[in-house]
């Protein structure tokens, strides 16, 4: 699965790439143990740079909260971790994962580094109201549509769905939607990138706004994406043919 997402993001992606995929992988992991010790340890700023923060305040500043749209990719939780030493008042929505004591361990470690964490389910959009109506800072990724309600969109050349709360949330708070992502570079070094904000304004119907605001939103995951192909971490069956098992035009990358 690993090597059919790599063709799509870098269609001569190779071997390589896909191991580059399981190294990137193993580093967000260590890293994850790590970033609570880091944080006491007063090392956070060093361990890397956050470029684009101008689109973050000018999306505080309209007062209605802020949506940063994030890929699986590199390791974003540093960059929660320096917004946090920043001041900065952050809710990240998770996956629900099993047993609820690995999601409750989730959960501490991120609080361990100033990231308050909400998992998926019938509260979650309550709770990510309140925060955005605070004029919190909210993070969501935006390219796996885990409950499989999400919107049409092209992808990568492809049809598949795509999570439609970032573009339903800013549509009825007025929130500001920033792409973003967080890069590993060499070391322990990493640049976090804040696109500039997607458009978001009623232009239609509730329906038709919510489908071109993702389908925007899609085309900036993979601006983003394709610097660094090889840190996305994306494992998981997300086009509908990876699920049929069939390549509609995708190729497997040799192992």
């Amino acid at each position: 699965m690993a090597a059919r997402h790599q063709r799509r993001a870098a269609p001569d992606a190779g071997a390589a790439e896909v191991r580059g995929v399981f190294e990137s992988y193993g580093r967000y992991w260590v890293e994850m143990l790590r970033l609570p010790g880091d944080v006491r340890a007063g090392r956070i700023s060093s361990l890397g740079t956050i470029d684009g923060y101008e689109h973050i305040h000018k999306g505080l500043a309209q007062g209605n909260g802020v949506i940063l749209a994030l890929p699986h990719l590199g390791g974003w939780e540093w960059a929660g971790a320096e917004m946090a030493r920043r001041g900065y008042d952050l809710l990240a929505v998770v996956e629900r994962i099993e047993p609820p004591e690995l999601l409750d361990w989730f959960a501490a470690q991120r609080a361990g580094f100033g990231l308050e964490v909400v998992a998926l389910g019938p509260d979650v959009s309550s709770t990510v109201l309140r925060a955005l109506r605070a004029n919190r800072i909210v993070c969501l990724l935006c390219d796996r549509d885990i409950e499989g309600d999400g919107v049409d969109v092209e992808f990568f050349g492809e049809r598949t769905t795509l999570p439609g709360g970032p573009a339903t949330l800013a549509l009825r708070t007025g929130a500001t939607v920033v792409p973003t992502a967080v890069y590993f570079r060499p070391g322990r070094d990493h640049l976090g990138v804040v696109r500039p904000a997607v458009e978001v304004e009623r232009m239609g119907r509730l329906r038709e706004d919510i489908a071109r605001i993702t389908q925007a939103i899609a085309h900036e995951l993979e601006l983003l994406i394709r610097v660094a192909p090889e840190q996305w971490h994306l494992l998981q069956p997300n086009w509908p043919s990876d699920r049929a098992g069939t390549d509609e035009g995708v190729t497997a990358c040799g192992s």
